[in-house]
Protein backbone atom coordinates (compact mmCIF):
# COMPACT_ATOMS: atom_id res chain seq x y z
CA UNK A 1 0.00 0.00 0.00
CA UNK A 2 0.99 3.27 -1.22
CA UNK A 3 -0.67 5.70 0.34
CA UNK A 4 -0.84 9.69 1.12
CA UNK A 5 -2.66 11.41 4.35
CA UNK A 6 -4.05 14.70 3.75
CA UNK A 7 -5.61 16.92 6.63
CA UNK A 8 -5.25 20.15 8.08
CA UNK A 9 -2.96 20.81 11.22
CA UNK A 10 -4.96 18.73 14.07
CA UNK A 11 -6.68 16.37 12.12
CA UNK A 12 -4.90 13.09 13.26
CA UNK A 13 -3.31 12.26 10.32
CA UNK A 14 -0.01 11.25 12.74
CA UNK A 15 -2.07 8.96 15.27
CA UNK A 16 -3.60 7.24 12.05
CA UNK A 17 -0.28 6.50 10.02
CA UNK A 18 1.65 4.81 12.94
CA UNK A 19 -1.64 2.60 13.45
CA UNK A 20 -1.91 1.82 10.24
CA UNK A 21 2.10 1.83 9.34
CA UNK A 22 2.37 -0.87 12.24
CA UNK A 23 -0.63 -2.63 11.16
CA UNK A 24 0.40 -2.83 7.53
CA UNK A 25 4.30 -3.20 8.07
CA UNK A 26 5.63 -0.19 6.38
CA UNK A 27 6.80 3.20 7.07
CA UNK A 28 5.15 6.16 8.03
CA UNK A 29 7.23 8.60 6.19
CA UNK A 30 6.39 12.18 8.36
CA UNK A 31 8.05 15.36 7.30
CA UNK A 32 6.82 17.28 10.18
CA UNK A 33 9.04 14.80 12.12
CA UNK A 34 11.38 14.88 9.88
CA UNK A 35 11.85 18.23 10.01
CA UNK A 36 11.77 18.25 14.31
CA UNK A 37 14.25 16.25 14.44
CA UNK A 38 16.80 18.60 11.91
CA UNK A 39 15.52 21.44 14.25
CA UNK A 40 16.72 19.33 17.45
CA UNK A 41 20.23 18.13 15.84
CA UNK A 42 20.44 21.86 14.76
CA UNK A 43 21.19 20.66 11.33
CA UNK A 44 21.65 23.86 7.99
CA UNK A 45 18.34 22.37 6.85
CA UNK A 46 16.93 22.09 10.36
CA UNK A 47 17.56 25.98 11.10
CA UNK A 48 16.48 26.91 7.54
CA UNK A 49 13.19 24.40 8.49
CA UNK A 50 12.76 26.25 12.18
CA UNK A 51 12.36 30.58 10.26
CA UNK A 52 9.46 29.09 8.64
CA UNK A 53 7.89 26.54 11.63
CA UNK A 54 7.88 28.96 13.92
CA UNK A 55 6.45 31.22 11.99
CA UNK A 56 3.29 28.67 11.12
CA UNK A 57 4.29 29.00 7.48
CA UNK A 58 4.47 26.23 5.42
CA UNK A 59 8.57 24.49 4.32
CA UNK A 60 9.62 26.12 0.68
CA UNK A 61 9.23 22.95 -1.99
CA UNK A 62 13.40 23.03 -2.33
CA UNK A 63 13.78 21.71 1.07
CA UNK A 64 11.24 19.19 1.40
CA UNK A 65 11.16 17.40 -2.08
CA UNK A 66 14.56 16.09 -2.07
CA UNK A 67 14.16 15.31 1.92
CA UNK A 68 11.07 12.94 0.83
CA UNK A 69 12.75 11.47 -2.66
CA UNK A 70 16.03 10.21 -0.70
CA UNK A 71 13.78 8.72 2.22
CA UNK A 72 11.26 6.78 -0.18
CA UNK A 73 14.63 5.69 -1.77
CA UNK A 74 15.25 3.57 1.77
CA UNK A 75 15.18 -0.48 1.49
CA UNK A 76 11.81 -0.47 4.15
CA UNK A 77 9.85 1.74 1.79
CA UNK A 78 10.28 -0.81 -1.26
CA UNK A 79 6.98 -2.26 -0.13
CA UNK A 80 4.88 0.77 0.22
CA UNK A 81 4.87 3.54 2.68
CA UNK A 82 2.61 6.33 4.48
CA UNK A 83 3.29 9.75 3.74
CA UNK A 84 2.15 11.86 6.72
CA UNK A 85 2.65 15.96 5.78
CA UNK A 86 3.87 15.38 2.22
CA UNK A 87 2.60 17.05 -0.19
CA UNK A 88 0.87 20.21 0.96
CA UNK A 89 0.65 21.99 -2.35
CA UNK A 90 0.05 21.20 -6.06
CA UNK A 91 3.61 21.67 -6.82
CA UNK A 92 4.86 19.32 -4.57
CA UNK A 93 1.98 16.75 -5.58
CA UNK A 94 3.26 16.63 -9.16
CA UNK A 95 6.81 16.20 -8.00
CA UNK A 96 5.89 13.39 -5.81
CA UNK A 97 3.39 12.15 -8.99
CA UNK A 98 7.42 12.17 -10.83
CA UNK A 99 9.07 10.64 -8.01
CA UNK A 100 6.95 7.51 -7.58
CA UNK A 101 7.10 7.27 -11.39
CA UNK A 102 10.54 6.86 -11.37
CA UNK A 103 10.76 4.13 -8.93
CA UNK A 104 8.22 1.94 -11.15
CA UNK A 105 5.53 2.72 -7.94
CA UNK A 106 1.27 3.91 -8.20
CA UNK A 107 0.08 5.56 -5.84
CA UNK A 108 -3.21 3.65 -4.18
CA UNK A 109 -5.03 6.23 -2.31
CA UNK A 110 -4.89 9.08 -0.82
CA UNK A 111 -7.31 9.84 2.50
CA UNK A 112 -8.68 13.43 3.31
CA UNK A 113 -9.36 13.07 6.70
CA UNK A 114 -11.93 16.50 7.06
CA UNK A 115 -12.50 17.95 10.58
CA UNK A 116 -14.02 21.44 11.55
CA UNK A 117 -11.73 24.46 12.31
CA UNK A 118 -12.49 24.99 15.70
CA UNK A 119 -12.27 21.34 16.52
CA UNK A 120 -8.16 21.38 15.16
CA UNK A 121 -7.82 24.90 17.26
CA UNK A 122 -8.86 22.69 20.48
CA UNK A 123 -7.35 19.77 19.61
CA UNK A 124 -4.11 21.99 18.84
CA UNK A 125 -3.25 24.31 21.49
CA UNK A 126 -4.17 21.43 24.24
CA UNK A 127 -0.99 19.14 22.69
CA UNK A 128 1.94 19.19 24.67
CA UNK A 129 5.37 17.62 23.92
CA UNK A 130 8.07 15.82 25.57
CA UNK A 131 11.61 17.41 25.13
CA UNK A 132 13.09 15.02 25.66
CA UNK A 133 11.46 11.70 23.45
CA UNK A 134 8.91 13.75 21.75
CA UNK A 135 5.75 11.43 23.59
CA UNK A 136 2.71 13.57 22.91
CA UNK A 137 -0.05 14.62 25.29
CA UNK A 138 -2.93 16.55 25.41
CA UNK A 139 -4.19 18.57 28.42
CA UNK A 140 -7.79 17.55 28.10
CA UNK A 141 -7.91 14.31 25.78
CA UNK A 142 -4.79 12.73 26.88
CA UNK A 143 -3.06 14.38 30.19
CA UNK A 144 0.18 12.91 31.51
CA UNK A 145 -0.38 11.55 35.43
CA UNK A 146 1.51 14.34 36.84
CA UNK A 147 0.90 18.00 34.78
CA UNK A 148 4.23 19.13 32.69
CA UNK A 149 5.77 15.68 33.30
CA UNK A 150 6.35 12.84 30.72
CA UNK A 151 4.84 9.38 31.72
CA UNK A 152 7.82 7.61 29.68
CA UNK A 153 10.86 9.14 30.75
CA UNK A 154 10.00 11.82 33.20
CA UNK A 155 11.12 14.88 30.63
CA UNK A 156 9.74 18.20 30.64
CA UNK A 157 6.56 18.66 28.95
CA UNK A 158 6.05 21.98 26.66
CA UNK A 159 3.61 23.67 23.96
CA UNK A 160 5.36 24.07 20.72
CA UNK A 161 5.45 27.62 19.70
CA UNK A 162 3.54 26.28 16.11
CA UNK A 163 0.35 24.75 18.66
CA UNK A 164 -0.45 28.36 20.10
CA UNK A 165 -3.21 29.50 18.75
CA UNK A 166 -2.67 32.47 16.93
CA UNK A 167 0.16 30.50 15.14
CA UNK A 168 -2.67 27.46 14.36
CA UNK A 169 -5.08 29.97 12.74
CA UNK A 170 -2.47 31.08 10.39
CA UNK A 171 -1.18 27.25 9.46
CA UNK A 172 -5.29 26.61 9.02
CA UNK A 173 -5.00 29.83 6.56
CA UNK A 174 -2.06 28.60 4.85
CA UNK A 175 -3.42 24.98 4.70
CA UNK A 176 -6.56 25.93 3.39
CA UNK A 177 -4.95 28.23 0.64
CA UNK A 178 -2.21 25.65 -0.60
CA UNK A 179 -3.08 22.50 0.47
CA UNK A 180 -6.89 22.08 0.28
CA UNK A 181 -6.32 22.24 -3.79
CA UNK A 182 -4.83 19.24 -3.57
CA UNK A 183 -8.40 18.14 -2.82
CA UNK A 184 -9.38 18.33 -5.71
CA UNK A 185 -6.46 17.32 -7.65
CA UNK A 186 -6.62 13.71 -6.35
CA UNK A 187 -10.08 13.28 -6.88
CA UNK A 188 -9.64 14.21 -10.08
CA UNK A 189 -7.71 11.04 -10.49
CA UNK A 190 -9.87 9.03 -8.74
CA UNK A 191 -8.07 7.87 -5.86
CA UNK A 192 -9.35 10.65 -2.94
CA UNK A 193 -11.41 8.78 0.27
CA UNK A 194 -12.67 11.85 2.57
CA UNK A 195 -12.66 10.38 6.36
CA UNK A 196 -14.74 12.67 9.11
CA UNK A 197 -11.90 12.84 11.48
CA UNK A 198 -13.99 14.38 13.82
CA UNK A 199 -15.14 11.15 15.83
CA UNK A 200 -12.94 8.83 17.97
CA UNK A 201 -9.40 7.66 16.69
CA UNK A 202 -10.95 4.23 16.39
CA UNK A 203 -13.44 4.77 14.54
CA UNK A 204 -11.55 6.95 12.51
CA UNK A 205 -9.14 3.93 11.62
CA UNK A 206 -11.69 1.39 10.80
CA UNK A 207 -13.21 3.76 8.53
CA UNK A 208 -10.06 4.14 7.17
CA UNK A 209 -9.84 0.97 7.07
CA UNK A 210 -12.92 0.30 5.10
CA UNK A 211 -12.38 3.13 2.81
CA UNK A 212 -9.35 0.84 1.55
CA UNK A 213 -10.82 -2.31 1.45
CA UNK A 214 -8.29 -3.24 4.29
Amino acid sequence: MRLVLLGPPGAGKGTQAVELAEEWGIPHISTGDMFRQAVKDETAMGKKAKEYMDKGLLVPDEVVVGLVEERLGFQDAAEGFILDGFPRTIAQADALAGIIHSMGYVLDAVVNIVVPEEILVKRLAGRRVCRNCSATYHIEFNPPKKEGVCDKCGGELYQRDDDKEETIRKRLKEYNEKTSPLVAYYAGKGILRNIDGSESADIVLDNIRKALGR
